[in-house]
């Protein structure tokens, strides 16, 4: 990255800035903006987020919010209350108080007399969530958004219950937020009421995976402040953008195909990260697009920021296997709409373990040898060991690893070797025809790129509860009866080079990814009407008027922050062959961090553990702990949460516990210990 410290326009910046909402509660603002908008007003940027500005955000808040305020714009980056230096408690996600803060801080934005009455909202992550939930409200102000790895379904495209089946994100997320919303606020900053503020904040904690466990199936819980629900809602302009590798690579193809407002779309290679930060790279200069576009919607500069394609994508090459990539090779592409009218679905039909050539079929029509074939599958628990995270963060590596020993315990199907380069863009399908020996049952499908070698690096995946098979009102299956079912897989883009094969794997297991179904599930598939469909992007399809659409990665220089002990990463998967028990461990730990600029040490240390014993579905469990530290002369704090997760046939069991320390003191404690019903889960 490029680092811009002379920008346009002098910058100052206020730390702490309350803003009263209509409850009483104080929320905590650090503002950027022009020196000159005292006298000329600008338009005003809200990020609103719950992970602290104070100082674990302030590095990268200080590559970006500067940098946009230094092009003639107010960056206000408020702490959500309940986290920083925020007043109040933090509950949950999303919940209906929250969107009215954010109107709220909207109005106040406009009427500040360095604003000119006109406001954005920009983030990643919640951050983004909540510029696209507010946005569907329609705050008179807000003329245009950013959003980075996001989703408009709060239920499915989320880390909760994909295709219906929960996710060990659920547990993980709700650990990360277990220990956020428990934090103290800042004494340097809100003074002696910060152990009152601590407190409370302690006091309103419980696990949120309660929560998530309580609402199974998609209902209003669900429903509220997802988009999916009325994308007519949504009626200012969007950029928006995410990453390959990224858990929320399908809302950017599905919001530019189903609102009407100005839209423009970017999918590169990354992680769960901003795309100027992007990994794995080539990271881009994203805010030099950002600023293009406030200064059109905002200031209504004519800067052709709506030329060109409605979504440049990363059509990414083929890559071995690999947990961790510092660039994946490949080349930008641009469509001019969504759907596009240069990618062509194509369905292969599935016949003799093989994915069949499109214009190839065999005889369906009950005559020869492979008309009514059936074959049958139930993996082990040990299939999903290396499938990586959910959503990759790149640190510690997290990507999916090689798919031959996945592929040991599913059934699969795949091409012959590849006569010509075949390039997919867009959500690849999987149509079944399919039975089970229980009433409930999970399938996973992975598409993998096969090298030469047999090294196989998976491309994408999707996960189906087949007691969601016809939607949102979960039904048992009837043991033996049989079903057709669709699996949607995860949007991407991918080059298969000629001489590879490519590989369609199903399991009926993919632990600890997704969290198993109450037992073991023998599947039957029917090769008769079963079909893979890929969104073929024609070898010569015109690509984008420009091979190079971004400049350098450019942003102010971060904040100074000094590594006081060594950071720790770690992904372990481990067997034990004498009692069978398998477990997959996960360590983040930054280390303890001094930010230079208010001399407050910081130390985060997450760890997860899953674990299972041979393929008894009843002894899996998940495991999240947090420790947070926060520390200066004379004030030490320290947070340590852990969650607790396992589950029978019948239900979900949940222990919890949450320790404050006040200078090595414990001061708080409390535990939980409840069950919910499993419910078609």
């Amino acid at each position: 990255m490029r680092y811009v410290d002379r920008l346009p326009q002098a910058v100052e910046r206020e730390d702490h800035v309350t803003i009263r909402m209509s409850d009483g509660v104080r929320l905590s603002a650090r503002i950027w903006r022009p020196v000159t908008s005292g006298r000329e007003p600008v338009p005003a940027i809200l990020e609103a987020i719950p992970y602290r500005k104070n100082d674990l955000t302030s590095t990268r808040d200080a590559i970006h919010h500067p940098y946009i305020a230094g092009h003639g714009y107010a960056c206000v980056r408020v702490d959500l209350r309940g986290t920083g230096e925020s007043e109040g408690v933090l509950l949950d996600e999303y919940l209906e108080r929250e969107q009215c803060d954010l109107e709220e801080l909207l109005a106040w934005l406009a009427e500040q007399p360095w604003c000119d009455g006109t406001t954005g909202m920009m983030g990643i992550s919640w951050g983004a969530f909540a510029a696209l939930q507010v946005a569907a409200r329609q705050p008179p102000s807000l003329g245009a958004i950013v959003i980075a790895s996001f989703t408009d379904d709060r239920y499915a495209d989320d880390m909760h219950y994909l295709g219906g089946a929960m996710l060990s994100d659920n547990l993980a997320e709700a650990g990360t937020m277990f220990a956020y919303a428990t934090c103290p606020p800042d004494p340097a900053v809100v003074g002696g009421r910060w152990r009152d503020m601590w407190h409370e904040r302690l006091d309103s904690a419980r696990p949120w995976v309660l929560e998530w466990l309580r609402h199974q199936h998609r209902d209003a819980y669900w429903r509220h402040a997802s988009l999916s629900e009325d994308y007519q809602a949504l009626r200012c302009p969007v950029l928006a953008s995410s990453g390959w590798a990224d858990g929320y690579s399908n809302a950017v193809t599905r919001l530019l195909s189903r609102v009407q407002v100005p839209r423009k779309g970017l999918i590169g290679p990354w992680s769960h990260k901003m795309p100027h930060l992007g990994e794995p790279g080539p990271a881009i200069g994203y805010l030099q697009e950002v600023v293009r576009w406030w200064d059109h919607w905002l200031k209504g500069v004519d800067n052709g920021v709506m030329d060109g394609p409605m979504i440049r994508a990363w059509m990414q090459e083929s890559v071995p296997p690999s947990t961790s990539y510092e660039e994946r090779p490949g080349r930008w592409v641009g469509e001019p709409s969504w759907p596009s009218p240069h990618i062509h679905e194509v369905s292969h039909p599935l016949r003799d373990r093989t994915i069949v050539r499109a214009g190839e079929e065999p005889d369906s029509s009950g005559e020869g040898e492979s008309a009514g074939r059936v074959h049958t599958v139930q993996s082990p628990l040990s299939v999903g060991q290396f499938a990586g995270k959910w959503a990759s963060y790149n640190a510690p590596p997290d990507l999916p690893y090689d798919q031959r020993e996945e592929d040991g315990g599913s059934l699969v199907f795949e091409t012959p070797p590849l006569t010509e380069r075949v390039e997919i863009l867009g959500a690849p399908a999987v149509e079944l025809l399919v039975s089970s020996a229980k009433e409930t049952a999970q399938i996973a499908v992975r598409l993998s790129d096969v090298a030469a070698d047999g090294r196989a690096t998976r491309v994408t995946y999707g996960v189906l509860n087949l007691a969601h098979r016809a939607g949102d009102s979960p039904e048992p299956l009837e043991p033996g009866r049989t079903y057709r079912v669709r699996i949607p897989l995860n949007g991407v883009a991918q080059v298969f080079p000629a001489g590879h094969r490519i590989r369609l794997s199903l399991s009926t297991s993919y632990w600890p990814l997704v969290w198993p179904a109450p037992e073991p599930a023998l599947l039957s598939v029917h090769e008769n009407g079963s079909s893979l469909t890929l969104p073929i992007r024609p070898t010569g399809t015109p690509a984008d008027d420009s091979p190079q659409p971004f400049g350098e990665p450019e942003g102010c220089t971060p904040a100074e922050v000094t590594q006081l002990t060594e950071p720790e990463q770690a992904w372990t998967v481990s067997r034990n062959l004498v009692d069978y028990h398998s477990s997959l461990d996960i360590i983040k730990d930054r280390g303890l961090q001094r930010y230079e600029e208010n001399g407050i040490e910081v130390g985060l240390r997450a760890v997860e553990r899953y674990t299972s014993i041979a393929d008894d579905f009843g002894s899996v469990s998940g495991e999240s702990a947090w420790t947070m530290r926060f520390r200066r002369p004379a004030w030490d704090i320290r947070v340590e949460t852990r969650t607790l997760l396992t589950s029978d046939e019948n239900a979900f069991h949940v222990d919890a516990t949450l320790d404050g320390y006040e200078d090595g003191r414990r001061v708080f404690s409390r535990t939980w210990n409840e069950s919910v019903p499993r419910d078609n889960v």
